[in-house]
């Protein structure tokens, strides 16, 4: 074996191989044991040799400590080897036995660090200088951390987990680099430590690197196997490991072979368990996995069977307002295209629940999942009714004019909803609704301007409406700009119904004639557009009346 002469460890370490080696043959007892111990000491003399030859072996401190750790081994199996070798002065046969396996275990665990050892980089690498980048030293120090979560002592892997933690919440582009290095698989592994600080500190590294959009990839990638660790956790970890492990499940919970896993494998009574009796992160956490996997039509059924519904309107009424936030957010995905999902949630005082979140809200963009809430529940012309009459009308007008375009675009739907009468339409009008929905035809979204002009187009079948509307400057020409078929994704038939609604008005059909109606509705009658072959009808004849009437 080759050795450094400035370390003395290898020297040590093949000489006590080769003493053990040496007393084997001469032993009686258990004979197949000590077969099986010379086998795992050459695999180890050869180990030795593989990391002898790296430069940095010698002052490494992951290969010191390996070191010491096979001294230590091999000390033990010597002494043994020479009491075996004169049974009268040995211990009973059952303490040799137990010594043998003893030592057989603490190999097997030295080939398995010592493996761990050679194939990571850690002994290439050099000391990290004051030039050297910043990136480099993470990459460097990620190596070493994760090296150090696969060999040596529990005590050891906490404290190697503890600096990872601390280097992955410094940076977003530091969990970046470990993810690279392979941390996840090490980390994911862990979870099945025997220890329950380790497997904590484990799924807390796992929930840091969910947060990172760019490496989220590398987690779904471990599919099941960290699916069903997790599941564990929700069932039976501490507070802050299933707290945890749903903000892991966050990320994994937006595939939907994930979602079916969760729903199969008992994940969503797990996640309802921990919204009702959960620390208020926790419930934070585990509303949002459920929102997630509300948006996936074929696990309904589960929510409906686990009473998911009471619990999420329970969890308005005493949850943060994240946790408010995730649990209507969930109640959305869920009464999608189901007016007795609705019903339920008005029976159980959802609305009054809706009206309290909406009067509490601490900022306007939390607000924009409770009006799409309200927008849901509108499109049940019953519901709609009551949602007028407990006031909604004046929570919702403000939105249409906030600086929130996602709660802008859920107000103007929500309009749409609630102008299921005329009555409503002209209730609206008269509040004042048409003036912020014509500034939104002029939005830079496409569905801030879809949703506008539909709403418009609402709006304006009452003919009290019509009026207000042609007074607003900008809304004629506005909704013409609409009909220009390069604006892509906009669903034209709206702008076309609402110029419809005004058509009959000269000063209005002058406007639109001058915005460029009738070229825009000539391409919009070749693409069969709802509507624009009767437009463009009565455009045309009313500049033949025009003729007419100068004549």
């Amino acid at each position: 074996m080759k050795v450094p002469p400035e370390n003395s460890h290898f020297l040590l370490s093949n000489n006590l191989i080769s003493s053990v080696l040496d007393d084997i043959p001469l032993i009686n007892d258990f004979k197949g044991k000590w077969s099986s111990m010379a086998a795992k000491l050459s695999d180890l003399r050869a180990q030795l040799i593989d990391v002898s030859e790296f430069p940095k072996s010698s002052s490494n401190p992951l290969s010191l400590d390996f070191l010491h750790s096979v001294i230590e081994t091999l000390t033990q199996a010597a002494s043994l080897s020479h009491k075996c070798r004169n049974p009268g002065v040995s211990d009973g046969k059952l303490k040799t036995q137990s010594d043998i396996l003893s030592v057989l275990t603490k190999l097997d665990c030295l080939l398995k660090d010592g493996d761990v050892l050679i194939k990571s980089e850690i002994l290439h690498d050099g000391v990290i200088s004051s030039s050297s980048s910043r990136r480099e030293a993470v990459r460097a120090e990620s190596r070493n951390l994760i090296t150090r979560l696969q060999i040596g002592s529990i005590e050891s892997r906490v404290l190697a987990i503890d600096s990872l933690l601390q280097l992955l919440n410094e940076d977003d582009k530091n969990v970046t680099i470990a993810a690279a290095q392979g941390a996840v698989p090490v980390l994911v592994r862990l979870l099945d430590s025997s220890s329950l600080e380790l497997k904590e500190k484990a799924v807390a590294a796992i929930s840091i690197v969910s947060t990172v959009d760019g490496v989220k990839n590398v987690m779904i990638a471990e599919g099941i196997v960290l699916l069903n660790h997790l599941l564990r956790i929700l069932d039976s970890g501490s507070g802050f490991a299933k707290e945890k492990s749903c903000l892991a499940l966050q990320s994994l919970s937006i595939s939907k072979q994930n979602a079916r896993s969760i729903g199969s494998r008992g994940g969503i009574s797990s996640l309802l368990e921990i919204c009702e009796a959960g620390t208020p992160g926790s419930q934070a956490s585990a509303a949002a996995v459920l929102r997630n996997l509300a948006s996936f039509g074929e696990i309904k059924e589960n929510f409906i069977e686990e009473n998911g519904v009471i619990v999420l309107l329970g969890l308005l009424t005493s949850g943060t307002p994240l946790a408010q936030e995730n649990a209507i957010g969930c109640l959305c995905n869920l009464v999608v295209d189901d007016d007795n999902l609705k019903l339920l949630i008005v029976k159980e005082g959802g609305i009054e629940f809706l009206k309290i979140f909406w009067d509490s809200v601490p900022s306007v963009r939390s607000l924009e999942v409770a009006v799409e809430l309200l927008s849901l529940l509108a499109s049940y012309s019953p519901i709609a009714e009551t949602l007028i009459s407990e006031g909604f009308l004046d929570r919702l007008l403000p939105v249409l004019s906030c600086g929130v375009l996602g709660a802008r675009i859920a107000a103007a739907r929500a309009v749409y909803e609630l102008s299921f009468c005329t009555k409503a339409r002209k209730e609206m009008g008269e509040s004042g609704f048409i003036t912020p929905l014509v500034n939104m035809l002029d939005g830079k979204s496409v569905d801030e301007k879809t949703a506008a002009a539909k709403a418009l187009s609402s709006l304006l079948q009452y003919n009290g409406n019509r009026r207000i509307f042609q007074k607003e400057e900008r809304g004629i020409v506005s909704a013409v700009h609409l009909l220009d078929p390069s604006i892509l994704n906009l669903d034209k038939k709206y702008p076309v119904s609402l110029l419809a609604s005004v058509v009959i008005s000269s000063k209005c059909r002058k406007l639109m004639a001058g915005a460029g109606a009738g070229l825009y509705l000539q391409k919009l009658v070749e693409m069969n557009v709802e509507g624009s072959k009767k437009l463009l009808i009565s455009l045309s004849r009313a500049k033949i009346w025009g003729v007419f009437a100068r004549s």
